[in-house]
């Protein structure tokens, strides 16, 4: 009896061909395997996926204008602002003539050999003077003085009396501390209250400028903003920082 043989099963013939199709990466249609692009959307088979800004026939989206171009721009239009403002003070008021010039520059020089190197340094560099006033000062008006300084823009106008009243350039140079210290941001008390304190150092002292209209101007203002330095001495009404 012949043993019957039980034929293998043999392969699906589809189970060896190849993968005929092709599946769109953009738009998921299924193509042939001779297509070169999509059927639907056009896109090339072996091609990446667009995104979706490069769609064709849609524009990309208009970008916002960032954070840090807005604070350019008004940083820029800022600046811009300040230095209209800074000029009209400049072409308002009159420069100064070569002889105030050169008497500006040793009392400034006196400063720096005095140790006050962070005040001659803003006077040297910095200050734009002047000698008359610009449209902000006769807008705002000011009290008989020696100078008015125009902060943050660093403007300091010197009036007549700058010139004519202190009797030497240590003397212009006690006026043009307190002007550095309002450069520097301080207020008049403040600014009086430094250069009172350190009148010393910069040499401007009681026994050889106490009969001065500068120092009598200036100790008038000082004595009733700061009582405590006069109240030395046996009498207790002697300056401190004499």
């Amino acid at each position: 009896m012949e043993s019957a043989v039980k034929p293998a099963h043999s392969k699906n013939v589809n189970d060896s061909t190849p993968n005929t199709r092709k599946k769109c990466p953009q738009c998921g249609l299924v193509n042939a395997a001779a297509d070169g692009v999509c059927r639907r959307c056009g896109v090339e088979l072996d091609a990446e996926p667009l995104a979706p800004s490069d769609t064709p026939g849609k524009a990309a989206p208009r970008k916002s204008r960032s954070f840090l171009k807005r604070v350019a721009f008004i940083a820029g239009a800022t600046l811009t602002i300040l230095l209209i403002f800074y000029l009209s003070l400049i072409f308002t008021s009159d420069g100064l003539q070569p002889a105030e010039r050169d008497q500006i520059q040793r009392a400034i020089a006196i400063l720096g050999q005095k140790g006050f190197s962070r005040e001659a340094f803003v006077l040297k560099q910095l200050a734009s003077f002047r000698t008359s006033d610009n449209w902000l000062n006769a807008y705002v008006g000011h009290r008989d003085a020696y100078a008015a300084t125009n902060f943050p823009f660093e403007v300091v106008t010197l009036y007549p009396d700058f010139f004519n009243l202190p009797v030497d350039d240590t003397e212009r140079a006690a006026v043009l501390l307190h002007e550095a210290r309002h450069l520097l941001g301080d207020g008049e008390e403040a600014a009086l209250e430094l250069t009172w304190k350190n009148k010393r150092q910069l040499g401007w002292t009681e026994d050889k400028y106490g009969q001065t209209r500068v120092w009598d101007a200036t100790e008038d203002l000082t004595r009733p903003m700061f009582a405590y330095m006069f109240q030395c001495g046996a009498d207790g009404q002697t300056d401190c920082y004499r």
